[in-house]
């Protein structure tokens, strides 16, 4: 093909996709998720700083596990990072990446709480929230529809739908700006998984009333983009209200010690160090 009809063919294709713009946008199918979570995945290692102790490691995607194997068939394969980071703050990018960082490991009161956060970002993940939230956005304004476009044409691909936000990190960022009934499924999800693996579903609960706690004048990153209302905190303690007398087995808050020992060993690797929280009674 010439340079000529090359470029008539691109222009072609162009514009028939931005006819296609114009209209309906399909939703992500999950391969679709499944490359835009590779893509943002590789985007998310180059900006950010990983713990790479596989104790550490290994005792986060056990937790995550734990959840994941009572929570029922999934559609994708799981990823779980420790991010070497003091902010309070985890976070999922599409097709099941989940991010914890080394601060919300060190503010865990308990394994329970812990469990919990991870518990509520494989609910977002589960019921596609991250997906969902990118459909939203590259429906947004026709300028953008075509650089967006532009970019799958011309060799970019879904990363590329990425990079329009400014790479890795600002669109995961933007990919978990969740709403009100977003955050109660995810709320929900972690509340109903916890008993079934065994764990406490009130130290999601305690973990959310440690996060109020901590705001003040410098509200934690976790709280900005997954917002723990009172009215969160209400329905996710009148749910576990509403299972209790269905669950027939103790449920684990501690984990033997071992919590506290990778705290611990995050302490020695990193030089972070937390003040917990006085226990509630």
């Amino acid at each position: 093909m010439s340079p000529s009809c090359s470029e008539g063919f691109r222009r072609g294709l162009l514009a028939a996709g931005l006819a296609l713009a114009l209209g309906a946008c399909a939703p992500l199918s999950v391969p679709e998720e499944q490359q835009l979570g590779r893509e943002m995945s590789r985007e998310i290692r180059s900006q950010l700083v990983f713990v790479r102790d596989p104790v550490v490691n290994a005792y986060v995607e056990d937790l995550g596990r734990s959840v994941l194997a009572a929570a029922g068939r999934q559609p994708f394969e799981y990823h779980f990072y420790v991010v070497e980071d003091q902010e309070l703050n985890a976070f999922a990018a599409p097709a099941g990446y989940i991010y914890v960082n080394t601060g919300t490991i060190l503010a865990a009161r308990n394994a329970s709480e812990l469990v919990g956060v991870i518990a509520h970002e494989i609910g977002h993940v589960a019921y596609r929230h991250v997906a969902n939230n990118y459909n939203r956005q590259r429906n947004t304004g026709i300028l953008y529809q075509t650089g967006v476009l532009a970019a799958w044409l011309f060799g970019g691909g879904l990363g590329a739908s990425a990079a329009q936000l400014g790479g890795g990190l600002a669109a995961t960022a933007y990919l978990n700006q969740f709403g009100r009934e977003a955050e109660m499924q995810a709320d929900a999800f972690a509340v109903d998984a916890m008993p079934r693996a065994g764990w406490d579903p009130n130290g999601l609960v305690t973990f959310f009333k440690t996060l109020q706690a901590e705001g003040g004048p410098n509200v934690p990153t976790f709280l900005a983009s997954h917002p723990a209302t009172e009215e969160r905190i209400t329905a996710a303690s009148a749910r576990i209200a509403a299972i209790t007398p269905q669950i027939d087995q103790p449920l684990r808050v501690e984990d033997g010690g071992k919590l506290e020992i990778i705290q611990r060993r995050i302490e020695i690797l990193t030089g972070e160090s937390r003040n917990k929280p006085k226990q509630r009674r």
